[in-house]
């Protein structure tokens, strides 16, 4: 699971990053804001990345990130619906991401 969360937070900084520049010259978003911003996020996604193997601070961090993401929508109204896929991706790897490894454990121990 730790792997899958640290691509989804990759994934999604570089989605954030991609979106600055669109966001700047197509919106007409405050340059300041739209940096600030992104790079939030961006900031939150790779320390969350960075430490999903540690323990409870990397799901944190990235659960921040996908609230950050989601809220990048009043800067870029775009960002609304692409921070609600990442974001959905995210809830549902915390959901069912245990239950997964756990029956994969049990498949990889066989039946003996």
């Amino acid at each position: 699971m730790n792997r899958v969360a640290s691509s989804v937070l990759v994934l999604e900084a570089v989605m954030v990053a991609l979106v600055v520049p669109v966001a700047l010259n197509l919106a007409g978003v405050n340059t300041m804001l739209g940096l600030v911003s992104a790079g939030l996020v961006v900031l939150l996604c790779i320390a969350g990345a960075a430490t999903v193997r540690r323990g409870r601070i990397g799901y944190v961090l990235g659960s921040a990130a996908q609230v950050g993401a989601v809220g990048m929508g009043f800067v870029v109204s775009m960002m609304f619906v692409l921070g609600a896929i990442f974001a959905a991706m995210w809830f549902v790897l915390l959901r069912y991401g245990p239950e997964v490894e756990r029956r994969g454990e049990e498949r990889a121990e066989g039946p003996g």
